[in-house]
């Protein structure tokens, strides 16, 4: 799957001119909008199928900083999917020296529009599908 890129604005450094940490999780968020497009399960598709999917858990490790302007290259993989919830793996490298950054992880379950749990595989077979394969693709590189 291609990356997504991110170019660091004036407006996410702090005083000293480093990207504020906050914004790792933004970015994060970011490309797991950009992961779930490239996938075929957009926010609008799982939305308009009754879908939610909450962040219950972030975590992070921070290596390098970045600055204004510096351009972020950032993968994403299902790191854990068991049909209810799903693991995502971030990296944050600069894509001109390829220099880690920053990895994490966010945890997501899935629900209906009332808030109760959904398997995936019962009615969305396509989505539990591709997660599965995507977590399994995961675990043989690791």
């Amino acid at each position: 799957m291609k990356p997504y890129f991110h170019k660091v604005q004036y407006y996410e450094t702090d005083k000293m001119g480093i990207a504020h940490h906050s914004n790792y999780i933004r970015w994060m968020e970011e490309a797991r909008v950009d992961f779930l497009e490239k996938i075929g399960w957009g926010f609008d598709r799982l939305e308009a199928e009754g879908i939610v999917s909450p962040v219950i858990g972030v975590h992070g490790r921070y290596k390098k900083s970045c600055i204004f302007a510096d351009v972020l290259e950032i993968t994403v993989k299902v790191q854990k999917y068991n049909g209810m919830m799903m693991h995502l793996a971030y990296e944050m490298k600069l894509a001109e020296t390829d220099q880690v950054l920053f990895t994490g992880v966010s945890e997501h379950c899935f629900l209906d529009q009332a808030g109760k749990p959904l398997r995936l595989k019962q009615k969305w077979q396509g989505l539990d599908e591709t997660l599965r394969q995507m977590a399994a693709d995961g675990e043989q590189k690791e």
